[in-house]
């Protein structure tokens, strides 16, 4: 491919622009007329592939001369003891289309700022549209305030004059100079402890939905950081001299260079995009951007995928570098005065001080076993700091000769397995092995997936971050402190035969996200070829092969299926087939779910898990050919009602009057407790003939989050449109609903409803004032319905805005026909259900049942309808009329909440 030749640096003004720029009679106007073209300009190159590096140098250097012009035309020129000083980004010669432009305006101690010059210099920049900040200090004020703030001491390290006095910075420079303040180790300590609290704001990952290219882990900041630390201790003025001080090898600078310029050219493109300062790479944005860098193919989700699957590689290459480099420093002249205490392990490796390392630099490349066995060290010991940074540069510096026969050697397979049943540490032994590149090579389908990004807001990390994550939450199973919030998957952990296989089963579950097809089909194949490879036997081959076909098969289950009917547990049960395969099964959902996205494991999620799991357990016991039917299930929570109405001293004659007017529905997909709840609130509530508002925690007092609200009142067509439309309005999202009829025209409807939003962790059932509110807007309204057509027009978040798919809406068979059952999948829209709703009782339909599934920036909902009537909804073109309109309707409304 020909490139075009560049010149050796970008356009700066002409002469004859130079002259205009100086002369009085050019007004800000004419300014930002000049800066246009030349922006055009450097756009044009940046469009014709022009190297980043002299495009950010050579805007820089643009600047400058704006800035001169400016100078000058404020007088200031004519002034003594004073500078313009560069300082951040713009004192290193870095400069992005919309970057502030910090500036110090620097005097001799003696020197009284000319006030007004100032202030005309700087109202000028401002009208030029700069985003210009400033200080106006004397060499005294900066080296007080650097010296107690390291922010300021970081500034004045890459500091340069513009234009003006060149002594006073080079005076000021010595007042803060190493012998006066923060010394090499205590500026290493507090840019460190900067770092981590940077981090600690973006949860300690480089892989969010949504990152800052700048502050996130593995972005520009931490480049910065290696940047600052070099040239105040090292005393370096350019990355590069690290290479000959032999921090940096020639290969991990060009490394770490390329990722640098693969940032700072999204950077740019970004800014000119968004046309202001922007560092966030939003859901918005990436789809431009991923157009803008060549991603143009039908699939815009792909695009935007591969596009970000590119950015991911670049953070991960500069956070590798980062660490190595950081830890390197740390090493060389922080501990350089202590004395080594080694502890030699084998002829291979020792422990310095607490970390280990090779005991001499051939190790890995005349034993390449050797980059797998540190790993398994790791594991077997818990004393260890860490891995050395001159060892894990050797690991590094070796890592081509992990090749097909590498792999298939029996030596490392052995290896890889311990290192799976490691005793100590072993998600962060994954962690630095996929860090370091080694996971990657060693199972090079896991390189597939690093840095692959899903494109919705349900999947939060990307598939290698949320698959070693999974690994975690698995390990935390076993943890004490996981009992009272994990009961089952606690007891289940310790019950399983053998944890390695869940944890294998865990790193394959989603290793062909990204390929096409069925990701889970296609994970099978690679999950058996790396059991056959490490000679796992049939059993525990074919029970990980089944794990990762499955792995959805109960969140989909619990989710989106009626799990209080005996034929949908006997559906799973005869899937699952025995008690090991469920609990294997339970526990890969539950860490699955988990690392997914942690927002979207709550009591409701965690109830439905539990009761498909115990309902399954007794199937299972109970044995296939002798599944449960409905009229045996219905008594059983009849009896275990009457248990608890009997302890509770309850009319058990007028509980069972009430019972013989209510379907027989209800009895079978109510639990006990549950009935035995709504039958007391019931004869509490008579003869009164206003509507009943009850509400409870989900589960009972132990668990948080999710709460029941049962409502007992007349029929009417108007029920479920004012109810969602009012729990919309109080902030409660809807994540189940029940209706059920008696026949004296009552409605017995319960809702398991959480706090949305910022209040998502807040526990309605826990504040008494809230619950009293919403009891009395429920019956107010349901008693008088006047509202719901105002709240389902509530604003969409920006976030939601983005995914705006068409919605589908269809007709489902069930097992066992008693109601209809309508499939919804839609964007998420606040007011989605009111609508829905609204649009059931304007087509004269009766709504029984609701599944409520919201994955992110869809809803994946169910709903069980028949006529008003109560007959089925069977006729072809009645059904095929309700999916048309109502697809009409939710499309309609989803286009008119985003504008």
């Amino acid at each position: 491919m020909d490139f075009p030749a560049f010149p050796d640096a970008p356009p700066l003004f002409s002469q004859a622009e130079k002259l205009e720029l100086a002369s009085p009679k050019t007004n800000a106007k004419r300014f930002r007329e000049l800066l246009s073209e030349k922006t055009k300009a450097y756009n044009d190159l940046f469009h014709d592939l022009y190297p980043i590096e002299k495009l950010v140098k050579g805007l820089s250097g643009l600047y400058d001369e704006v800035m001169h012009a400016a100078w000058v035309r404020a007088g200031l020129h004519e002034e003594s003891d004073i500078a313009m000083v560069a300082v951040g980004g713009y004192g290193r010669s870095e400069l992005h289309p919309k970057s502030d432009i910090d500036l110090l305006i620097l005097l001799n101690d003696d020197r009284e700022p000319n006030a007004a010059k100032i202030e005309s210099f700087i109202t000028f920049l401002w009208d030029l549209k700069l985003d210009v900040g400033h200080a106006v200090r004397t060499i005294s004020d900066c080296a007080s305030l650097a010296e107690t703030d390291i922010t300021v001491i970081t500034n004045l390290i890459e500091s340069r004059t513009l234009y003006g006095d060149k002594e006073l910075l080079a005076n000021l420079k010595l007042k803060i100079d190493v012998n006066h303040m923060w010394d090499g180790h205590t500026f290493y300590r507090a840019k460190l402890l900067e770092q981590q609290q940077r981090h600690a704001k973006y949860q300690n990952t480089a892989y969010n939905l949504e990152p800052n290219l700048k502050e996130c882990p593995g972005g520009l900041r931490d480049m910065q950081v290696i940047d600052w630390v070099a040239k105040r201790h090292l005393h370096t003025h350019r990355l590069s001299a690290l290479v000959d001080k032999q921090f940096l090898s020639e290969d991990e600078y060009m490394q770490i260079k390329g990722a640098v310029s693969h940032l700072w050219r999204i950077r740019w493109a970004l800014h000119t995009i968004v046309g202001r300062k922007e560092d966030r790479l939003l859901f918005d944005h990436q789809r431009t951007l991923a157009k803008e860098f060549g991603f143009d193919d039908e699939d815009l989700k792909r695009n935007v995928e591969r596009f970000m699957q590119g950015y991911y590689q670049s953070v991960a290459a500069i956070q590798q570098l980062n660490d190595l480099l950081l830890q390197h420093f740390e090493e060389s002249f922080l501990h350089i005065e202590e004395n080594p205490d080694i502890e030699v392990i084998n002829e291979r490796f020792q422990i310095n001080n607490g970390q280990l390392e090779i005991r001499h630099p051939d190790v890995f490349s005349e034993t390449p076993s050797a980059m797998l066995e540190i790993y398994k060290i790791m594991g077997d010991r818990s004393e260890f700091k860490g891995i050395r940074a001159n060892t894990m540069r050797a690991l590094r510096d070796n890592l081509e000769l992990v090749d097909e026969s590498y792999r298939n050697d029996p030596v490392n397979t052995n290896l890889f397995l311990d290192i799976i049943a490691s005793r100590y540490r072993m998600t962060t032994i994954l962690r630095s092995m996929k860090h370091i590149g080694l996971l990657g090579r060693y199972l090079p389908e896991f390189g597939a997936i690093i840095g692959q990004m899903q494109h919705d807001l349900f999947h939060i990390y990307t598939v290698d971050a949320h698959t070693l994550q999974l690994v975690e939450n698995l390990r935390r199973f076993l943890l004490p402190e996981s009992r009272s919030v994990f009961p089952i998957s606690s007891q289940a952990i310790r019950h399983i035969a053998k944890v390695e296989l869940i944890y294998i089963a865990g790193l394959y579950h989603d290793i062909a996200k990204g390929r096409g097809g069925d990701h889970s089909e296609l994970g099978c194949v690679d999950a058996r070829l790396f059991c056959e490879r490490h000679g796992l036997n049939k059993h525990e081959t074919d029970l990980i092969e089944w794990l990762v076909r499955h792995h959805l098969l109960m969140s989909v289950t619990a989710q989106r299926k009626d799990i209080s009917d005996p034929e949908v547990i006997w559906e799973f049960a005869s899937i699952v087939k025995d008690q090991e395969r469920l609990d294997y099964l339970f526990l890969l959902t539950v860490a699955d779910i988990n690392a997914t996205n942690p927002s979207m494991w709550n009591s409701w999620r965690a109830s439905l898990m539990r009761q498909l799991y115990l309902e399954t357990k007794r199937a299972l016991r109970r044995g296939l050919d002798f599944p449960i039917d409905a009229e045996m299930q219905s008594d059983e929570h009849k009896q275990r009602a009457l248990e608890i109405l009997i302890e509770r001293n309850a009319d058990i004659i007028e509980a069972e009057n009430i019972w013989s007017e209510i379907e027989d529905e209800y009895f079978i997909r109510s639990s006990g407790e549950e009935i035995a709840w709504n039958t007391e609130a019931i004869l509490n509530h008579r003869p009164s003939t206003k509507p009943l508002v009850a509400i409870s925690p989900l589960g009972g007092r132990n668990f948080s989050g999710a709460s029941k609200v049962f409502i007992y009142t007349p029929i009417a067509s108007h029920l479920f449109a004012v109810t969602a439309a009012l729990f919309e309005q109080m902030g409660l999202t809807i994540l189940d609903a029940k209706i059920n009829n008696t026949s004296n025209h009552y409605s017995l409807d319960t809702f398991v409803v959480m706090e949305s939003g910022e209040n998502c962790d807040t526990n309605l059932h826990l504040d008494r004032e809230r619950i009293e509110l919403v009891k009395k807007t429920l019956i107010e309204q349901l008693d008088s319905p006047s509202l719901y057509e105002s709240v389902v027009k509530r604003f969409t978040p920006r976030h939601l805005k983005i995914f705006n798919a068409p919605s589908t809406v269809h007709f489902v068979s069930q097992p066992e026909e008693v109601w209809s059952a309508l499939e919804v999948t839609a964007p998420d829209r606040p007011g989605l259900l009111a609508l829905i709703g609204q649009f059931f009782m304007e087509h004269n339909i009766m709504l029984h049942k609701a599944k409520i599934a919201t994955l992110g920036e869809r809803v994946e909902d169910t709903f069980y309808i028949t006529e008003e009537n109560g007959d089925l909804i069977t006729e072809h073109t009645r059904m095929q009329h309700i999916c048309d309109a109502l697809k009409h309707s939710i499309d309609r409304f989803s286009q008119a909440t985003d504008k």
